[in-house]
């Protein structure tokens, strides 16, 4: 029994773009509009299914509560931590950073930034939180909102990219986008242990 599943990421933020991650920022006012915007006619899902982190959570909440959907709380699928680089953008790292920025663009999975989570644990709890979901909610269609890190991921694993093109992905605020492969065939084992 396959589960379908959308991917919503969170609208724009109040601190802005850049290197986010933990951080909990709170969606502007075109940040909640363009997240109701993009679902406005979509679905319909059974279940939405958000990270904690309030620029997601809030706006599913509010969705939830409209349409009657039930809606889970994953904490594995926030975003990655960026560690010392959470709350810069690119353009301030490239000031002080210049060449750890350049070895994380180059080779993510290789360069974690410093006091950063690396991205193979990053991708080992979202495909295990991802898995976990598809048995519970088995057959049914889910709205996951989330994050560009966790969007990224699935959507490449989805595409069949290798993993050094990871970053060629791209995702903006509040952009719906749906997975056409389980979890188990995107790892390709029978669970999503990468």
């Amino acid at each position: 029994m396959s589960t379908r599943i959308d991917l919503l990421r969170h609208g724009e933020t109040e601190r802005g773009g850049g290197f986010r991650g933990s951080l909990d920022d709170a969606l502007t006012a075109r940040g909640w509009q363009q997240m109701r915007e993009a679902v406005d006619g979509a679905g319909p899902w059974d279940v939405l299914v958000s990270s904690p982190l309030q620029r997601c959570a809030a706006f599913a909440r509010e969705l939830a509560e409209r349409r009657g959907l039930p809606l889970h709380l994953e904490p594995d699928l926030r975003e990655l931590h960026f560690g010392e680089w959470e709350g810069h953008s690119a353009a301030e790292l490239m000031q002080t950073s210049a060449e750890a920025l350049g070895r994380f663009w180059a080779d993510p999975y290789g360069f974690t930034p410093p006091g950063g989570e690396p991205l193979a644990d990053f991708e080992q709890r979202v495909l295990v939180a991802l898995l976990r979901l598809q048995r519970r909610f088995a057959g049914q269609r889910l709205l996951l909102i989330g994050h560009a890190g966790v969007m990224r991921l699935l959507l490449a694993r989805d595409r069949g990219l290798p993993p050094a093109r990871l970053l060629e992905v791209t995702v903006a605020h509040g952009e719906l986008l749906p997975l056409s492969r389980s979890c188990s065939r995107m790892s390709g084992q029978h669970d999503c242990n990468v």
